[in-house]
């Protein structure tokens, strides 16, 4: 039975985390993965340590682009590599619990939902537990996700022998959320396991983004990515909002 796990993990000067990132996927009770790595032009030694990893386990694979290109690009190579039944995502600041990608494959035996998702703890950058968990709906559909998108890419986990292979849109941000809403598009919904089963580095960078950005941004998704008419974009964007500040409050 072919079993097999492509995790997709694209990395830029990530030299800081890359190590404990790649070795709680080796310590997974699962064993039958492989790891491929996509470097945006690190100028680090991010490349350096890979391939100290890469020396001892033909699990993991890298490629490398030839121009800065950004994370959607870097993900859709490794979309395109992956030889696995499942897909999964996992950033190179990112940490998964042991049993996630087991957990992930028996709740997909168990509901015959293709497409699941799990709760993580949020942990600053030296992994201090600094919010709460966060505990994600037990289904969403394709509404749900373009009120709030609780689909972490650090948790997402698509069989797509079923679902097949599908590109994240070329876009600055919210490449993850535009993937899920392809698929959501196609399947009534996606299973969300309410046990934490990663932990999702929240680095300062990402706290002191412009929320004015933010909110431009995500109106500029709702338009021209998803084609959302002006009375839509204004439901789902008052959603968006008041949900955002739902997540980050404790």
């Amino acid at each position: 039975m072919n079993d097999l796990v492509s995790i997709i993990t694209p990395t830029f000067n990530s030299a800081k985390y890359i190590s404990e990132t790649i070795l709680s996927v080796q310590k997974q009770t699962h064993q039958n993965w492989e790891m491929i790595l996509i470097d945006d032009c690190s100028s680090d030694n991010t490349i350096d340590l890979i391939k100290d990893f890469i020396a001892k386990d033909h699990r993991i694979k890298l490629y490398q682009l030839d121009l800065n290109s950004g994370p959607a690009v870097a993900r859709n190579k490794g979309i395109e590599n992956g030889n696995g039944k499942y897909m999964t995502f996992l950033d190179a600041d990112d940490i998964w619990f042991e049993d996630f990608i087991e957990n992930s494959i028996k709740t997909i035996q168990k509901t015959g939902i293709h497409f699941v998702f799990s709760s993580y703890k949020r942990s600053d950058e030296t992994l201090n537990f600094i919010y709460s968990d966060f505990i994600v709906p037990q289904k969403v559909t394709y509404s749900d996700i373009l009120k709030s998108n609780s689909i972490s890419c650090l948790t997402a986990f698509l069989d797509i022998e079923i679902l097949d292979k599908k590109a994240m849109p070329l876009i600055r941000k919210r490449q993850d959320m535009g993937l899920w809403l392809k698929y959501l598009k196609e399947i009534p919904f996606a299973y969300g396991i309410q046990e934490p089963k990663a932990i999702y580095r929240i680095r300062k960078n990402s706290l002191s983004r412009k929320k004015s950005d933010l909110l431009k941004y995500q109106w500029q998704f709702f338009r021209e990515v998803e084609k959302l008419n002006v009375f839509q974009s204004v439901y789902y964007m008052l959603h968006w909002m008041y949900r955002g500040f739902m997540k980050y409050r404790n």
